[in-house]
């Protein structure tokens, strides 16, 4: 009996010092180089499920109503996948706020994060200290830079609205006159990469006729957006057209036109949301504008995030995942460095189509 348990005794040794040797046998993951030369670990294996797990969605501020439509897209989309939605929208539109939402996110231990970036370089630091959390992160609608996303979800392509908003104008117009931009905050970058097209374009095209008098900032504050569009009415009395990339800022804009009894006399243009702006195209305050439908950004969102989460994508070019109804989507290099989504084409809303959307969003 002795001889056996020292038989037994010695094979339990020989065993354990097997799995010891095999563990440290074992190869860490191997590190990839990022496209910014930093390093990425593999992907975890898919997942098939995402239940139970957190992801969060950080808009620019509260009240905005393109921001309400863009997390409840995010919403349905996650909950429908079984899992939890964190909602958070700052009082204010500002990166300093941001930066206190995300580190508590970060507290909570979200699974992921997606952002409206109320500043292209500011929320860099929390950011990236949440992906080294392992938590994922990818910026929508305004993107963050390249080294604080995973990836970014556009809405259009940037080019394509910046230069149809010059196009639009100078129809409007006939080619003739002062024209002014009233933009959001002077750090959004999603407004700044548009206004820039718009430069282009003029510079590029037939557009001797016309001439950028003032980009105006109304921070997507309804009331500083109209103060904002009363002073560049009365500081150029010659003003033809006023171009607004902000839903908050053109129904500012066309409200004041249409108040001070302008309409035909100035245009209103740009990108708004159909329910806001019905009665200004009706009016002929603005003949027409252009937008996507933020519940789908939202939605395009959450399906990228659930796709990052279960380890099926990682950000990088080439990466392809199923959005539900919206269809398939690649991720692609973007201008800044990093990689991107493109949601679509921009939308044109006229007298001729906007009662059919007025009720959608």
């Amino acid at each position: 009996m002795k001889k056996f348990k020292k038989v037994l005794s010695m094979a339990l040794i020989l065993s354990m010092s097997l799995s010891l040797l095999a563990a440290c046998g074992k190869k860490a993951p191997e590190a990839t180089q990022t496209q910014d030369g930093g390093t990425n670990t593999e992907a975890p294996a898919a997942s098939d499920s995402v239940a139970g797990k957190n992801f969060a969605i950080l808009v620019k501020s509260a009240g905005n109503p393109y921001n309400e439509k863009e997390s409840a897209g995010f919403k349905e989309v996650i909950e429908a996948a079984g899992a939890n939605a964190i909602i958070k929208a700052p009082e204010s539109a500002t990166a300093e706020a941001q930066i206190t939402m995300i580190n508590e996110l970060i507290a909570q231990k979200v699974d992921s994060i997606a952002i409206a970036g109320n500043d292209f370089d500011a929320l860099q630091p929390a950011l990236k200290k949440a992906m080294e959390e392992g938590i994922k992160v990818l910026s929508l609608d305004a993107s963050v830079n390249k080294d604080s996303r995973m990836v970014h979800i556009n809405q259009a392509d940037s080019e394509k609205i910046g230069r149809t908003l010059i196009q639009a104008t100078k129809e409007m117009v006939k080619g003739e006159g002062q024209i002014a931009i009233l933009s959001a905050t002077s750090q959004a970058a999603n407004q700044n990469t548009w206004i820039e097209w718009m430069k282009k374009e003029l510079e590029e095209g037939d557009y001797k006729g016309l001439e950028l008098v003032k980009i105006a900032y109304g921070d997507d504050e309804f009331q500083k957006s109209v103060d904002e569009t009363e002073a560049l009415l009365k500081n150029y009395p010659d003003l033809k057209a006023i171009i607004a990339p902000t839903t908050v800022g053109i129904m500012a804009a066309a409200k004041v036109v249409t108040d001070k009894g302008l309409i035909g006399k100035v245009a209103v243009t740009g990108l708004g949301l159909p329910s806001e702006m019905a009665e200004y195209i009706a009016n002929g305050s603005c003949p027409w504008m252009y937008l996507w439908n933020p519940i789908d950004v939202g939605g395009l969102a959450a399906y990228a995030s659930i796709s990052l989460v279960k380890g099926e994508i990682t950000g990088a070019a080439g990466d392809k995942f199923e959005a539900g109804t919206l269809g398939s989507y690649e991720v692609i290099s973007a201008a800044d460095g990093g990689t991107e989504v493109l949601l679509g084409a921009p939308f044109k809303f006229d007298p001729e189509n906007i009662d059919e959307w007025k009720s959608v969003y």
